[in-house]
């Protein structure tokens, strides 16, 4: 174990583990310390997007995936009755080139992490190490550890990032308020591993009958999940048994004669958000700064979401390319799109969470009449980022680029892995950045900048057309992506290119 780090993470579940990777990627010595000595061998989070998809291809897991997800290609919320009441249809291909929608098993993913994490020089992994002191001083934070074998370890740190869940030690170092919307109500969530394989169709469903409100979803491939939610008066110890969940189960078909029954626990959904995520050196990410219902699939996106956007900007500020003041766009940027994200769970969590008949029957008159003029059948473009790092009066910024696969010579893939990722400037036109001037090509160079050209006959074949129309769309010449894979800016012309990075420059007080 090193005496110092440039970044302590606390906590190594999939937020850790992934902000682990993407700092040791750029170099930097990072210390993971997580309390528990083992991983959690069973299933928790089920689902992460196309955006996601494009962070774990970035932490260099992707041919690890192929096989351990499961594409879904809709997700309906049907009445007692049958009728549908949502329907959300998901593109095998996203914006960010991975299906939409992708269900997993949480235990596989964090072993493909984790053996990544531990692959990289500068990053060292300690389990069964608990952090039980925090002094945070101008230049370092002291971190006071206790070891497996009882000893008393004594590390310093650049800056420690809290990704330590609901009940995070560091959070309240950092004296922080909650804001909390009184949102929540328990389920009980139960995972099976069926003996025959079945397809279920759709496969993501919800059941809104007050008699009992139920989710049916994939669990990664080979996996099934079941969530019931309890009824008012229900005894929750009760729910939560075994027995119970075989009786929940049973109306399904599914019995211990042809399934095996992994976990079933009761889980209290949230709607809450620390209010600052940042105290001096001290930061947080995932669960220890957010909660949220489960009914977009959301919580560890969100929580890799904040990897990424934190990971580029330590990045700057450990090389001192950038001002520690950077540090502080990251709550500005991340807040308001986990409070949209939040809302928009909560939305969905009135629908199902009704045990009123009365309830139930006016929800059902409203939403099947819309659902049959079919319009509550797409979900809501993700919503941007808030103020931070982007072009002011650009509304393309804080928007999430595209990734399309790409032809370069005998290279055929995802722009990502044939081209490069970081900070790209990018136009259907030629390369941007051979149209810099001689300042910003320079800076532009300093930061690891990308230029290229993609289109039809360019030297980067966009071979499924993905980038012309986007580019037609936008209306726009010149796009600069930010290493999270957000719109900084765009330019209407490649003479503006030189402006666009200037702009960057400024935002980043260089």
């Amino acid at each position: 174990m090193r005496d110092r780090y440039d970044v302590a993470i606390v906590g190594y579940g999939p937020v850790g583990q992934a902000l682990a990777i993407l700092l040791g990627q750029r170099g930097w010595k990072v210390g993971v310390f997580e309390k528990q000595p083992v991983a959690y061998p069973l299933p928790r989070a089920v689902h992460f997007d196309h955006e996601v998809g494009r962070i774990l291809q970035a932490a260099g897991i992707a041919d690890g995936l192929v096989g351990m997800t499961e594409a879904a290609d809709v997700y309906e919320w049907r009445n007692a009755a049958g009728e549908t009441l949502l329907r959300f249809e998901s593109k095998t291909s996203g914006t960010s080139g991975w299906p939409e929608a992708n269900m997993f098993a949480q235990p596989e993913l964090e072993r493909l992490l984790d053996v990544r994490a531990r692959s990289l020089p500068t990053v060292e992994v300690h389990r069964g190490h608990e952090v039980t002191g925090l002094d945070a001083a101008d230049r370092t934070v002291g971190l006071d550890v206790a070891a497996p074998d009882g000893r008393r370890l004594a590390v310093q740190a650049g800056y420690v990032v809290g990704c330590d869940g609901a009940n995070s030690f560091v959070r309240p170092h950092l004296g922080a308020t909650v804001t909390d919307l009184g949102f929540f109500f328990e389920w009980l969530i139960v995972d099976v591993v069926p003996h025959e394989p079945k397809v279920w169709s759709p496969l993501n469903i919800q059941i809104c009958d007050p008699a009992r409100p139920t989710t049916l979803v994939s669990g990664g491939s080979g996996r099934r999940r079941w969530e019931f939610m309890r009824l008012p008066g229900e005894d929750l110890e009760e729910l939560n048994s075994a027995e119970t969940a075989w009786r929940l189960l049973a109306p399904w078909g599914v019995m211990a004669a042809n399934a095996t029954l992994e976990r079933h626990i009761v889980y209290r959904f949230q709607a809450r958000w620390v209010d600052t995520w940042r105290y001096g050196r001290l930061l947080l990410a995932g669960d220890a700064a957010h909660q949220m219902p489960p009914f977009a699939g959301q919580g560890m996106c969100s929580g890799l979401r904040d990897a990424a956007n934190l990971a580029w900007k330590l990045d700057l500020v450990l090389a001192e390319r950038a001002p520690d003041a950077l540090l502080d766009s990251y709550a500005s940027e991340r807040i308001p799109h986990v409070r949209a994200i939040i809302d928009f769970s909560m939305e969905l969590g009135r629908v199902i969470c009704i045990a009123d008949p009365a309830g139930a029957a006016a929800r059902d008159a409203v939403m099947v009449a819309a659902a049959r003029d079919g319009h509550q059948t797409t979900p809501p473009p993700s919503p941007g980022i808030g103020p931070g790092v982007l072009l002011e009066g650009d509304p393309r910024a804080g928007q999430l680029f595209v990734q399309g696969r790409v032809r370069v010579g005998s290279a055929t893939g995802l722009f990502d892995d044939v081209v490069g990722r970081g900070w790209t400037l990018v136009s259907p036109l030629a390369d941007p950045a051979a149209e810099l001037e001689p300042d910003a090509a320079a800076f532009f160079a300093q930061l690891g900048g990308i230029g290229a050209c993609v289109g039809a006959s360019a030297p980067i074949e966009d071979l499924d057309g993905t980038y012309a129309r986007w580019f037609e769309k936008a209306g726009v010449a010149v796009a600069l992506q930010r290493p999270d894979f957000c719109v900084f800016g765009t330019a209407a012309s490649l003479e503006g290119a030189t402006a666009l990075v200037e702009r960057l420059r400024r935002a980043l007080a260089w």
